[in-house]
């Protein structure tokens, strides 16, 4: 607990210095706090360059963070959570200290000279490699490093948007990808300190102020349902672009990667000189789209142009996050949709900014597939409890469509490009990859549905399994039935039903002998100690049985022989020569 608190403390004390260095560098290279608000004007400090100078700091800006990042710390570059995700899954919560300080230089440079990203997943980073750090320089275990990495993520979010409760979600939804009471508290302790320290900094303010919004007729569900349809369609599309881009900027740069950033920052210039509303964060712009301030055609044009900058400035090396601009895409679809909405239904519609609000939060989920997130920090940001009901319907659907045209997320894809699997073994790992067919057992004997409790007791304490197979009469397989079920069926109803083997079946998770082992982990430990039947890969048949047991494989390398005090051989007992504990067999003794 106090180790979480304190991860928050330092992650909010970091956000401050972030935004401090990021308003630094945007009045340095701009000469604006935030060039986004008066789009197109010229920096006083060049004043005879005009609104070309956005041409030149993009390149200044590179010749700064890309030596930087290429010299200190390669795992800055980017948007961020793709490697504390990866750091947590794969690597036990090890995350570089160099990461929090090259994060924060690099980040805020590119922000500062125009690159069009957020602020948010710089700050993720950086408040998870001090949870790492911390957690290692304390000992903890590595169930704990992960916890404390998790903190720091809650942190960033809570002191960047002013949203504790959504640094909470964000934190077990995606970094975690796990929910438990242990994670639940250490996270609210982290994001409660790192708030409190935002709010005594950034002021106890909504992130977005909206007028009241109440929906009045029915078929604006309906149109808020299309919406957010479109919306995870726009998602996936914004993953795709960001990635084609990054793509066409590897095929296309040759030289040394730290002056990629420099070399690529002339073409990020001439986006920015054609839309200069593209030039860092662009929360002036976002807001401007929630109140209507634009027209259709040039909501649309926003954006193209943000999806086209934001991958602009990450392809050519660009240290920043996706998650504003994915807001910042969600605003201008929702307004334009609401805008179309308004003119084709003006008595039924409603406002047009309650629909960038929801487009917002529904292209941030179909990009992230974190709904949850997505809903909670929407709410957060907004104050706006009575956008609650068609924002949850928007976010879900976009969230399907999401999962219908895609396999990965914007998070999750720059992983797999890089043949890592989040769900699969790690590079390396002694056991994981093999199939679940290579260790399986042979399938116990299966009993038949009528069988009387008495009999499957009987059965069940004579096996080494702790459940068995059942069949009907003819044959077909119709899942399992456990000690556990038949032990309270006997105890706790003696003389009623259930009494025979078929009325306690149960349908255990699907497990097939194609599966990769670490695929198979997750269900085998839901299991309870019981195991579960492995079904041929072309048809529900049960095959094999795999059980903790049979899922301990070990390399040749990991197997030790027996040894005993007794063991005239040996001098050190069941212990090896340092003190360790032996293994027996390739399992702990």
């Amino acid at each position: 607990m106090g180790l979480a608190m304190l991860v928050g403390a330092g992650t909010g004390l970091g956000s401050i210095a972030f935004r401090w260095c990021i308003q630094t560098f945007t009045r340095l290279f701009s000469g604006h706090d935030d060039y986004a608000a008066a789009p197109g004007s010229s920096n006083p400090h060049i004043s005879w360059l005009g609104p070309f100078f956005v041409l030149v700091v993009p390149v200044v800006g590179g010749l700064l963070y890309g030596p930087l990042v290429n010299r200190f710390a390669r795992e800055a570059r980017g948007h961020g959570v793709p490697e504390v995700m990866l750091a947590v899954a794969q690597r036990g919560g090890r995350i570089s200290p160099k990461v929090a300080v090259v994060k924060t230089l690099a980040s805020a440079l590119t922000i500062g000279s125009g690159g069009s990203v957020g602020r948010e997943g710089p700050i993720v980073q950086i408040g998870s490699a001090l949870g790492s750090t911390l957690g290692r320089l304390t000992r903890l275990t590595e169930d704990r490093v992960k916890l404390l990495v998790a903190c720091g993520a809650a942190g960033g979010i809570a002191a960047t948007f002013n949203a504790p409760l959504a640094g909470v979600i964000f934190a077990m939804e995606l970094i975690l990808a796990a929910f438990s009471i242990e994670a639940f508290g250490a996270t609210v302790l982290a994001s409660v300190a790192a708030s409190i320290i935002g709010r005594a900094a950034f002021g106890d303010v909504a992130f977005l102020t909206l007028p009241a919004f109440h929906v009045q007729h029915l078929i604006q569900y309906a149109l808020f349902a299309v919406l957010g349809v479109l919306a995870g369609g726009v998602g996936v599309a914004f993953t795709r672009v960001l990635y084609s881009i990054e793509d066409a900027c590897d095929w296309v740069w040759r030289g040394p990667e730290w002056l990629r950033p420099a070399a690529g920052g002339l073409a990020l210039g001439i986006v920015l000189l054609a839309l200069p509303e593209m030039y860092g964060v662009g929360y002036p712009v976002l807001k401007g789209a929630t109140e209507g301030k634009y027209a259709i055609g040039f909501l649309l044009i926003l954006l193209a142009g943000k999806m086209i900058a934001t991958s602009l400035t990450i392809g050519i090396g660009g240290s920043g996050g996706v998650f504003a601009p994915s807001l910042f895409i969600g605003a201008t679809l929702g307004a334009a949709f609401g805008a179309g909405a308004h003119t084709l239904l003006p008595g039924s519609a409603g406002a047009a900014g309650a629909y960038a609000l929801v487009g917002m939060g529904a292209v941030f989920a179909g990009a992230s597939r974190a709904p949850i997130t997505a809903v909670v920090i929407l709410f957060e940001l907004t104050g706006e409890y009575s956008i609650i009901l068609p924002l949850m319907l928007a976010i879900v659907l976009a969230t399907v469509t999401s999962r219908m045209l895609s396999r990965d997320t914007v998070y999750t894809l720059k992983l797999r490009r890089r043949g890592i699997d989040l769900e699969g073994p790690a590079a390396g790992a002694a056991i994981g990859g093999e199939t679940v067919a290579s260790v399986m057992e042979p399938l116990p004997t299966t009993v038949a549905d009528s069988l009387e409790l008495a009999e499957v007791a009987l059965l069940l304490s004579r096996s080494e399994h702790g459940a068995l197979p059942v069949r009907d009469p003819e044959g077909a397989y119709l899942g399992i039935v456990t000690a556990r079920a038949v032990t309270e069926a006997l105890t706790e109803q003696p003389d009623g039903a259930p009494s025979t083997t078929g009325d306690l079946v149960e349908m255990p998770p699907r497990v097939t002998t194609d599966q990769q082992l670490v695929h198979a982990l997750q269900p085998l430990l839901s299991a309870s100690g019981t195991g579960l039947p492995v079904l041929d890969a072309g048809r529900d048949e049960p095959v094999g049985w795999l059980s903790h047991q049979g899922a301990q494989v070990f390399p040749e390398s990991a197997r030790v022989s027996v040894v005993t005090a007794a063991d005239p051989a040996h001098d050190h007992g069941p212990c090896g020569p340092d003190g360790s504990y032996l293994m027996c067999g390739g399992a702990p003794r």
